[in-house]
């Protein structure tokens, strides 16, 4: 399986969240404009998940939403998991993407998780070696459910995933 880690874009302040809740932060509008860049270089990446799973805080189901637009995939396709909240477990998201059993998936998330997601995958434990910024996004390749084990594809900084969108597709 080929897995693709996404950082939700960049989000509004706690107290300008609706109820003051930090799972009602909304990305702003500087933030959906580079999502939207970013899904850009995810297509010139050629990623063609099969889902796209999501935090169910609002910030990463908007970034999910955005990245399905970009990469012309169905809204049906984007599943919301609690196995991406900030605070999960990174062993409850290869128990979920090993029962979904798709050959790709991306997911939306936060930070640690998702670091500690991407360690848990290179063998490294839960100790994150990498820091993905504000819709940034790593591609590892599964080869193994128990325990994960996968290899590093590439790990991009948000700005790198959008010079590859106006760029187009890389020479493969």
């Amino acid at each position: 399986m080929r897995l693709i880690l996404m950082r939700h874009g960049i989000a509004t302040k706690r107290s300008q969240a609706r109820r003051g809740s930090d799972a009602d932060r909304a990305l702003t509008a500087q933030g959906v404009s580079r999502v939207r860049k970013a899904a850009q270089g995810l297509r010139a990446l050629k990623v063609a998940p099969r889902v796209v799973l999501t935090s169910p805080y609002l910030r990463a189901r908007q970034t999910a939403e955005l990245v399905a637009e970009g990469l012309g995939l169905p809204a049906r396709r984007i599943v919301t998991s609690e196995a991406l909240l900030p605070d999960a477990e990174p062993d409850l998201l290869y128990r979920e993407l090993r029962e979904r059993d798709d050959p790709e998936a991306l997911c939306t998330g936060h930070a640690p998780q998702l670091d500690q997601a991407l360690a848990l995958a290179l063998g490294i434990g839960r100790n994150s070696a990498t820091e993905l910024k504000k819709a940034g996004a790593a591609a590892i390749e599964l080869m193994q459910w128990v325990p994960p084990r996968g290899r590093l594809i590439w790990l991009l900084e948000p700005a790198a995933l959008r010079r590859l969108g106006r760029a187009g597709a890389p020479d493969t």
